[in-house]
């Protein structure tokens, strides 16, 4: 049984898609975990991987004193890498990208054990620029994307099973929502988001009498209020996001790239509020991809305040639903792990191949 060492992490957004593809691997292959002690630590926990903990420096994106002891902190973090797959010698390292993940790659590259990556984004990030080169094929969710890369492969986005397989009328039962109404759903990532919170409870009295909402607050206690015939059910976490993208008829979330690729393979309507500041414009450039093929509605933070009208708007807009009806976009889960088993000399990759 080969062997196959996934890492990237500092942020949900490296580490659940991963795990779409590690859960599509893991009767087959013998699998093993790096990354920081981070959210991906937590995660990789709870599926019962092998977890190999490494504290990768992050560079910060503004003038500051800690990031000149980078040079000192990478290279412990990389000597500490090369212990560690001394040790396990895997057939193959999967990269999912972010600071996490350089270690690993390097001392794959030094250890000649072939390495795949995934770029989640439109634009590239920092480190799948710095390990394409080391790397057998850079995989992408955009087909431009792969043309900035002498060795990159379009494969599209891996998206979870258990998301793409929610019962709609077993998820309204379970959210306590109406099974006749129009649902709105709000999420704003890993932790939730202010801006989209302030802004639904705001509105709340206005978008009841349009929708029933369940809303992913990020904190906070899990509530049912009732308004007429509609309901507003808020949670902290739902780890069952299947049954909530069943729920629901619109999505209201930020933009980064697994969210998107989920909405999409669902063909759900959906506003998006791309994440602007702290962070380096992949959000904004995301949504806009997708805006400009009529796949989805994109509403800035600054004009939040016309929310309720943008969100009706969506929900009754028929150029919209077409748009996703015709769409093609699927998980890209198999294809991704097609290449693996390509790269590993188990089979061939024929791509076009989704969930």
């Amino acid at each position: 049984m080969k062997s196959i060492l996934f890492c990237g992490g500092g942020s949900a957004g490296h580490v659940v898609p991963n795990l779409a593809v590690m859960r599509e691997l893991r009767f087959t292959h013998k699998l093993f975990y790096m990354g920081t002690g981070g959210i991906e630590s937590r995660l990789i926990a709870k599926e019962g991987y092998p977890f190999f903990p490494v504290e990768c420096p992050k560079l910060v994106r503004a003038f500051t004193l800690e990031n000149l002891k980078i040079p000192f902190r990478l290279r412990k973090a990389k000597q500490s890498a090369l212990k560690i797959l001394k040790e396990i010698r895997p057939d193959l390292v999967f990269s999912k990208g972010g600071y996490a993940s350089y270690p690993a790659v390097w001392a794959a590259a030094k250890l000649k054990i072939p390495v795949l990556t995934h770029e989640s984004d439109l634009s590239p990030g920092l480190c799948t620029k710095l390990i394409a080169k080391k790397c057998e094929a850079v995989l992408t969710s955009f087909p431009e994307t792969a043309e900035k890369f002498q060795n990159g492969v379009y494969v599209g986005s891996p998206v979870r099973r258990e998301v793409l397989s929610g019962d709609r009328a077993r998820a309204r039962k379970k959210f306590s929502l109406p099974p006749d109404a129009k649902v709105l759903l709000v999420f704003g990532g890993g932790s939730g988001s202010r801006a989209l919170n302030e802004a639904v409870n705001s509105n709340l009295a206005r978008l009841l009498e349009h929708f029933s909402v369940l809303h992913i607050t990020g904190d906070g206690e899990r509530s049912v209020k009732r308004a007429g015939k509609n309901v507003y059910f808020s949670t902290p976490f739902e780890g069952d996001m299947g049954s909530a993208y069943a729920a629901a008829d619109l999505v209201l979330s930020r933009a980064g790239s697994n969210t998107l690729f989920e909405i999409l393979s669902l063909k759900k309507k959906a506003v998006l509020v791309p994440l602007a500041r702290a962070s380096r414009g992949d959000q904004v450039q995301n949504a806009a991809y997708f805006a400009s093929r009529g796949l989805v509605k994109v509403l800035s933070e600054e004009a939040l305040s016309s929310l309720y009208e943008t969100l009706v708007s969506a929900d009754e807009d028929p150029a919209l639903e077409a748009a996703l009806k015709a769409s093609d976009i699927g998980s890209g889960t198999p294809n991704i792990v097609g290449f693996i088993k390509k790269t590993l000399g188990e089979g061939q990759f024929a791509g076009g191949e989704r969930l």
